[in-house]
């Protein structure tokens, strides 16, 4: 799982706590549930009978006190957090994938693709193999015409940087570019060595 995905579930589960919170705070008061069911909500809980408002006058006069500015930046900010969370939806919405990848070379043949799903999960199983690599990720970004490969490879404690560097170019992205008929696959890797516990010595 990519950085960018942990982050995007991260925040819709937030995002969907937050609402589901607030559709149960507004059903248990629009229902009465508190009343119905002799509940006693917490000291300041809002929104606990059907006639009770989200921000009461009482509530109204006490912020409006603390001066002019203060429901200027109230409505700043969540015009801010508005914008902002537009701007993350069609982040989501915009293909960054470039699905299907053309095969043969400059001009590719008309009617061959490769899905980049196929392609980058038989880099990561042949990478995966190299000796000194203990696991190996691959994603494929960008448009089919300018695609980026992205390798990410797990070294095992012995395993040596450079030569997993070395055998991952002449073996793993060799097939790909000799696969796809194109002399150029930009890849970007990046090198990880796995934990371990450390050795004892007796």
């Amino acid at each position: 799982m990519t950085p960018r995905s942990v982050l995007n579930r991260s925040l819709l589960a937030v995002a969907g706590l937050v609402l589901l919170g607030g559709g149960l705070l507004v059903l248990f008061a629009g229902f009465d549930v508190y009343r119905r069911h002799d509940l006693v909500p917490p000291v300041g809980w809002p929104l606990t009978t059907p006639n009770d408002v989200l921000l009461g006058s009482a509530d109204r006069a006490r912020w409006s006190s603390q001066g002019w500015w203060w429901w200027p930046a109230v409505i700043a900010a969540l015009v801010l957090a508005a914008v902002l969370a537009l701007w993350w939806l069609l982040a989501q919405v915009s293909r960054r994938r470039p699905g299907s990848l053309p095969v043969g070379g400059t001009p590719p043949q008309e009617g061959v693709e490769l899905r980049d799903h196929a392609l980058s999960d038989a880099i990561a199983a042949e990478a995966g193999a190299l000796p000194g690599v203990e696991h190996a990720a691959v994603h494929i970004t960008g448009r089919p015409a300018h695609h980026r490969t992205h390798v990410r490879l797990t070294l095992t404690p012995e395993g040596a940087p450079g030569a997993a560097l070395a055998d991952l170019c002449e073996g793993p992205l060799r097939t790909a570019r000799q696969s796809t008929g194109s002399p150029h696959l930009p890849t970007d890797v990046r090198l990880h060595v796995s934990h371990h516990k450390p050795h004892r010595a007796e």
